[in-house]
């Protein structure tokens, strides 16, 4: 039997929100649950339960501790990490156009560009929908292609979400 390997000895390395990871929860009374939410979160940092990650590799699978809760809560958004995102926590000087290569624009979702007047760059677009959602009523589209850089990103967004 083999101690399972430190998640937080990687950092922000740490694949946290790798699609295939399986995150388990083992609370002090012996029960397991299985999935990530705030209050797995919540319920390590206060000492109520532990968290492990099964890390499948190509060959075989490897356990991780979460030791470092910041990390893990950073990665899914729980805690802000402006490193992580490239946003920062404030009010986005954000304007959008429709994309030259949308064909349909009169359709339910458009491909727009953003440009992020504020400085922000967008790393994580999860988080990005979330602040615009917040703080425009923005619907943007958190499957499918988007990229940019240098202060405009290209997306999808709910063509009657946009004011």
């Amino acid at each position: 039997m083999q101690e399972p390997r430190s998640a937080g000895a990687m950092g922000a390395e740490f694949p946290y929100t790798l699609q295939t990871m399986c995150y388990i929860e083992v609370a002090t009374d012996g029960s397991v649950r299985w999935g990530t939410d705030t209050g797995a979160y919540s319920r390590a940092l206060a000492g109520e339960s532990r968290l492990f990650a099964a890390w499948p590799g190509q060959w075989s699978t490897h356990l991780f501790a979460i030791d470092d809760l910041d990390q893990y809560a950073r990665a899914f958004g729980i805690i802000h990490d402006e490193a992580r995102t490239g946003l920062a926590d404030h009010q986005h000087q954000a304007s959008w156009t429709i994309h030259p290569t949308e064909d349909k624009p009169n359709g339910t979702y458009i491909t727009i560009n953003v440009r992020l007047a504020c400085g922000c760059e967008i790393h994580d677009l999860k988080t990005f929908a979330s602040q615009m959602r917040q703080q425009k009523g923005w619907d943007i589209a958190t499957t499918g292609g988007w990229g940019g850089s240098s202060g405009t990103h290209y997306m999808r967004a709910r063509r009657k979400s946009l004011t």
